[in-house]
């Protein structure tokens, strides 16, 4: 999942220690789904329902609905944290959700536990909804069979196997299994994902031109597996090219420096324009103070680059985005993504002994995928 993504969501809570958050699509698909229920589902259910209480009734669905998808991403979580994977957080999108973990199973089994939770919990959930609705009547069976019906079908769906989704992960942990090769099963898994989203994408086409509205999402859905499936396959191509790579093999260890005193002109003529880096760290007396990238010349107005010296705008080093040279290279490019950076320093010992790039790591990838023959 792309980076962005995360970046347009707001944390609303913490549960397990795992922060929840919400994407700004979620409030889309919030308002769509209280609006269809409202004024189709249960006014035909419930006829006597008052148009106010009608649409009460449905935000009340709608929000029982995304706490039914949290607790399907919590599931996948509770196992993972059981096979020691760490999990960043849980966004809930307009989609659904998803769980961000921090690394990869280690083992097939490990996979298919992980996989085969969210399924089980929505039809946990599914089965305990449908058994209120019996014990229930007018209005709360209405809401209760609902959620029964969703939870089913929310597990169902998930157990298609298009990858990312749990199914294709069932899937992935088979392939795993028989072939006893990680790559190999997720990029097969992948290319099955991508198979699923272009149906999706076909059937929905063909609804639309039936008069059938609930074809455009179809086809929405159907894109967002696409390129769920597709940057999937990349990532695992991109795991494979870097699996025993190690950051002291890509990393730069002569080191350009820029000084915190030279203006944002200087380190533009000098620097920027000289290596044709996108970014430099700056040390002052032995010590790093941190990184000044294009972002933060860009930053400054032109006419201001004359006197604004580079201290003015070095974007402050943290511990936290630095890395061993024994470090796989593949776990650089996850610190970079967690710290938002370009490029991290690598320590060891508390001395540093080089810097690593994203552009460094990609182009090695390139040079390797020419070598290898393997397709993008």
């Amino acid at each position: 999942m792309n980076r962005s993504f995360f970046v347009d969501s707001w944390r609303i809570g913490r549960i397990m220690g795992i922060p929840i958050h919400i994407h700004f699509s979620w409030l889309i698909i919030f308002g769509l789904i209280t609006w269809s229920l409202s004024t189709y589902y249960f006014p035909r259910v419930v006829p006597e329902l008052s148009t106010v209480s009608s649409w009460m009734v449905g935000a009340v669905a709608t929000f029982l609905l995304f706490i039914s998808v949290a607790f399907h991403e919590l599931s996948h979580s509770f196992v993972a944290r059981k096979h020691r994977i760490y999990i960043e957080r849980i966004t809930l999108f307009i989609f659904g959700g998803v769980a961000q973990m921090r690394g990869e199973p280690s083992e097939p089994l490990s996979e298919f536990k992980i996989a085969i939770a969210g399924p089980l919990s929505s039809i946990l959930l599914s089965v305990i909804f449908f058994s209120l609705s019996f014990i229930s009547g007018g209005i709360l069976d209405a809401l209760f069979s609902y959620l029964a019906f969703i939870n089913l079908l929310l597990a169902f769906f998930n157990l298609l196997p298009g990858f990312p989704m749990d199914g294709g992960r069932v899937l992935r942990s088979a392939l795993w299994a028989r072939k006893k090769n990680y790559f190999y099963a997720t990029q097969k898994a992948s290319s099955v994902g991508q198979a699923v989203a272009i149906f999706f994408m076909v059937f929905g086409l063909f609804s639309l031109l039936y008069g059938i509205p609930s074809g455009l999402w179809m086809m929405l859905i159907g894109w967002f597996l696409f390129s769920a499936a597709q940057a999937s396959y990349q990532q695992s191509t991109l795991q494979e090219i870097l699996s025993g790579v190690k950051v002291r093999d890509i990393m730069v260890k002569d080191i350009v420096w820029l000084d915190p005193s030279i203006t944002i002109e200087e380190a533009v003529n000098e620097y920027f324009l000289r290596y044709g880096y996108g970014g430099f760290p700056v040390k002052k007396d032995d010590e790093l103070k941190g990184f000044v990238t294009l972002k933060e010349v860009k930053d400054v107005p032109r006419s201001d680059w004359g006197r604004v010296k580079v201290e003015k705008v070095v974007a402050p080093h943290r511990k936290e985005s630095e890395i061993s040279p024994e470090n796989d290279a593949f776990s650089a490019l996850e610190v970079m993504a967690r710290e938002g950076k370009g490029r991290i320093i690598v320590t060891e010992n508390d001395k540093i002994v080089g810097l690593i790039t994203r552009n460094g790591i990609a182009t090695y990838v390139h040079l390797m995928k020419g070598v290898k023959g393997i397709r993008s």
